[in-house]
């Protein structure tokens, strides 16, 4: 690129990052987590056009889902209604990305087929341990017609990917608030934990209806050992709402044995963080909580979104392999989650094998997140390889 990052620029760098929303929080999460990164830490003009405001609003209260323009925390928001429109060339950033090949209205390609010069334009893709997205990092891909070209960035876990979404100062938040003995209990307070329950075994529950969830609740229930479930309001289906006996909604709640299950609302993103971190065991689900519970450097559960074939099972393996906090136990329930372990599956056992593991499993999860800090972050490695891209004039 003709231009470089905001710590040297003598002009801000504009950029237009494209989210369509599938997995419902997962990719306006990604999106919006790296919109703000490229914002404040480097100084960039960001747009974000994003077509389901609703569920940005889910996890960005500020959102207000009858704007077509919004500003919110320094970023300029779009609602991006259909594939439609008439952009001038003028109006095109330095650099274009359409998130997990969203396909971007024609109208705005062409107008970026008339700048000069023309924008950087990437597709940032979908996060996998798969070895294949080392080969394909950055490769480019001319446009049929038009005088353009798109490179492909991939999100990864070594120096040969893009590197994983992570702000500057996560770490030393995250530090300060474990840190402090009563921000964990004054936060988990908000959502009816009291004192007593701080000594119970506390997870956080985000995950796609076909997990094996009432096999879980069981194997808590006859624990012996009080156990705290925290799921966001929706999340798990019949199988939370039957153990309640009761609508899943913010604040319901119910206790059988050793189980306590709390239904939250769903937080802010920054909230969510703080989640992951009082929390011992946290089940996470798609990518972005995916990418934040590794930030925890807590042993976490991953439910991977379903593919077709089951090809998800195929990166699922892939990271569990590639993450050496990904022990035995904590591999065998994975596998048990996502319906890849064959028939005959104990959860409860699993369970057991793997909170037995737990204080293991934390020491590996703190050495991994040094692996993941030495491959720089997915914002800064992005915005160091758009420059590398030559001018298209």
């Amino acid at each position: 690129m003709h231009s470089t990052t905001s710590s040297q620029a003598s002009h801000a760098i504009s950029l237009a990052l494209f989210c369509k929303v599938v997995d419902n929080y997962g990719d306006i999460g990604i999106c919006w987590r790296l919109a703000r990164q490229l914002q404040k830490e480097h100084g960039v003009i960001v747009t974000l056009w994003v077509d389901d405001l609703k569920s940005f609003r889910r996890i960005c209260p500020e959102v207000a889902t009858d704007s077509e323009t919004q500003e919110i925390q320094g970023v300029i928001v779009r609602h991006w209604r259909d594939q439609e429109g008439i952009f001038r060339a003028a109006d095109m950033p330095n650099i274009v990305i359409e998130f997990f090949a969203c396909d971007i209205p024609p109208g705005y390609i062409k107008a970026m087929s008339e700048c000069t010069p023309r924008p950087v334009w990437l597709n940032l893709e979908g996060l996998t341990a798969e070895t294949w997205v080392e080969g394909c990092h950055t490769l480019p891909s001319p446009h049929p017609q038009l005088p353009l070209t798109k490179y492909f960035f991939f999100p990864g876990f070594n120096q040969r990917t893009g590197g994983l979404q992570v702000e500057s100062d996560l770490a030393a938040r995250r530090e300060a608030f474990l840190a402090d003995p009563r921000a964990a209990a004054d936060f988990l307070a908000q959502f009816g934990v009291t004192e007593a329950g701080m000594d119970a075994l506390k997870v956080s529950l985000f995950c796609y209806p076909q997990a094996p969830i009432t096999a879980l609740f069981s194997a808590w229930q006859a624990s012996g050992h009080a156990v705290i479930c925290l799921a966001p309001e929706g999340v798990g289906g019949d199988a939370v709402t039957d153990f309640l006996g009761q609508p899943s909604i913010a604040g319901a709640h119910a206790t059988r044995g050793s189980l306590t299950v709390r239904v939250i609302p769903f937080v802010p993103q920054p909230d969510y963080d703080k989640l992951l971190w009082a929390c011992d065991v946290n089940f996470v689900r798609g990518e972005d909580s995916f990418v934040r519970a590794q930030w925890a450097a807590k042993p976490f559960i991953w439910h991977i979104y379903p593919q077709d074939e089951n090809l998800h099972h195929v990166k699922l393996k892939a990271f569990l392999h590639t993450c050496p906090a990904a022990t035995e136990s904590l591999t065998a329930l994975a596998l048990a989650w996502n319906g890849a372990a064959g028939d005959a599956i104990d959860v409860a056992a699993l369970w057991r094998d793997m909170q037995a593991d737990l204080p293991n499993i934390a020491r590996l999860s703190m050495d991994w997140e040094q692996v993941l800090l030495a491959n720089g972050d997915l914002a800064t490695n992005l915005l160091k390889f758009a420059e590398t891209v030559p001018p298209r004039v």
